[in-house]
């Protein structure tokens, strides 16, 4: 199965939990960066931080391990996610179990950062397929220094 790869922005892409193959793939794809967003062992025989970092440098890539849940989603978070992606070497592939974790981090920091409108946020998440408008009242608040 291709890799389920999810363009948000011109060099970052969002994906569902990701394999070894898949890290392979990516890696083919021309991606020159890995953001895990997916805390070990939320699922049986989800590939592990430490392995999927190991089989990402094997192949030339950068590797970096921000896991995220509803406990610790947060401002800590996505400027932790936001400072990777103007540090790591471009094109950029984020995952975490379906994508969504990975997306809300971008949007939240892309808010923060005021790099988009509001409207642009979500129009970018719902081409990626996933739907940001429930996030708008927070996208807003953070906008406003609010978060």
């Amino acid at each position: 199965m291709p890799l389920d790869n999810r363009p948000l922005a011109p060099d970052l892409a969002v994906a569902p939990q990701i394999s070894e193959a898949d890290i392979a793939e990516a890696a083919r794809l021309g991606y020159r960066t890995i953001i895990n967003n997916r805390p070990d062992g939320e699922e049986p025989g989800q590939l592990t931080a430490a392995r999927a970092a190991e089989v990402a440098r094997a192949l030339g890539l950068d590797y970096r391990y921000i896991p995220v849940n509803a406990q610790t989603m947060g401002p800590a978070v996505w400027r932790d996610f936001a400072k990777a992606l103007r540090e790591a070497p471009h094109p950029v592939l984020a995952h975490c179990r379906s994508g969504t974790r990975s997306t809300h981090l971008w949007a939240f920091q892309a808010a923060e950062a005021d790099a988009l409108s509001l409207d642009e946020i979500v129009e970018h998440g719902a081409r990626a397929g996933y739907d940001l408008e429930a996030l708008r009242p927070t996208l807003e608040r953070i906008r406003k220094g609010q978060v």
